[in-house]
């Protein structure tokens, strides 16, 4: 597989250049576009995983992560053409489900000689089918009670990525509206 190259922005996510995911995640980096999503069933449970990541290793994140990524075409992934795609690599799911943009954050977090420099879509969508989480992404997975998920990262922010606790914010302004 070639390097990906994803797509730098602006803290407003106004495209400036195509870059190297090392790029994006290395030294200060350089801000970019990303995707967390979150996937919900129909009994009000949201999908968690135990991410495997050279960072943030081994604790709670969202259903996934992941870049709208530069084809080798010359087109850009949507981001929902991004999201399906990491659902199917990180849980199995083949179905292009509804997706919604609940809306943007930004963030950054430096680590060492790696970092997080990102214009992130909060992503959501509902799904009732079989998961098979990716024992590459991740080791292991469980759905639990929305309500308990939000009380859980406040509670426990350094159990949950940065990207996860930013995205819950972003939950929590949709949910008051």
């Amino acid at each position: 597989m070639s390097e990906q190259i994803i797509l730098s922005c602006d803290d407003q996510g106004n495209f400036l250049e195509y870059i190297s995911k090392e790029a994006g995640h290395t030294g200060q980096g350089r801000r970019h576009l990303a995707i967390a999503v979150l996937i919900q069933n129909s009994k009000g449970e949201v999908l968690l995983q135990k991410r495997k990541h050279k960072i943030f290793d081994n604790i709670w994140d969202i259903t996934g992560a992941t870049h709208p990524l530069h084809r080798e075409n010359g087109s850009d992934e949507s981001l929902e053409e991004a999201t399906w795609r990491c659902l199917k690599d990180e849980f199995g799911v083949q179905q292009k489900i509804p997706l919604k943009n609940l809306g943007f954050f930004n963030y950054f977090a430096q680590y060492g000689e790696f970092c997080e420099n990102e214009h992130c879509a909060m992503m959501a969508g509902k799904y009732d089918g079989a998961v098979n989480l990716n024992p590459e992404m991740g080791y292991e997975y469980k759905w639990i009670k929305e309500e308990e998920f939000i009380e859980d990262i406040e509670q426990n922010p350094g159990s949950y990525t940065p990207w996860a606790i930013e995205g819950v914010k972003v939950l929590k302004r949709v949910l008051v509206l």
